[in-house]
């Protein structure tokens, strides 16, 4: 019983280390990203990144709140994989995911910089493809971002 109460739970774990993927470069993840939310984050080849209405990862997700902003972006490799790490420096916009959190003044701020941790992987087509976990990271939920369309 304590080996099937361990395995349940390993779904969003298979990624805790990483997702494998070691071979893919700044200049291949660099352009445009987007996801069917309507979130746009754009990865210049210089470093600095453009993020529209992008939500909060794991527990900041359920706030409800999605920011726009300006900031840096860097290709990171550890033992498990590449991992994308997105800086907001500075908040141009926040908005809400839903008209219920948008009038709830209790409904938690923005925050003005904030760190998200992508992971990159690849698709059957071996396209490119970024994620994080968004929720509580037991269930699995993926927040997953695509190339641009036409990019």
């Amino acid at each position: 019983m304590v080996v099937a109460a361990l395995t349940a739970c390993a779904g969003p774990y298979q990624y805790g280390e990483g997702t494998g993927v070691h071979d893919t470069t700044a200049a291949e993840v660099a352009g445009g990203w987007e996801n069917v939310e309507g979130t746009r984050v754009v990865l210049r080849e210089d470093g600095t990144a453009l993020v529209e209405k992008l939500d909060g990862q794991d527990f900041d997700f359920d706030d409800g709140w999605r920011v726009s902003g300006t900031g840096t972006w860097q290709l990171a490799d550890g033992d498990g994989g590449q991992v994308v790490r997105l800086a907001l420096a500075a908040r141009t916009r926040q908005e809400s995911r839903s008209s219920a959190t948008a009038t709830d003044a209790s409904a938690p701020e923005a925050p003005s910089t904030y760190v998200w941790s992508f992971y990159v992987d690849r698709d059957q087509h071996d396209e490119l493809k970024l994620f994080f976990f968004y929720g509580d990271p037991d269930i699995g939920n993926t927040y997953v971002m695509t190339r641009e369309t036409g990019a």
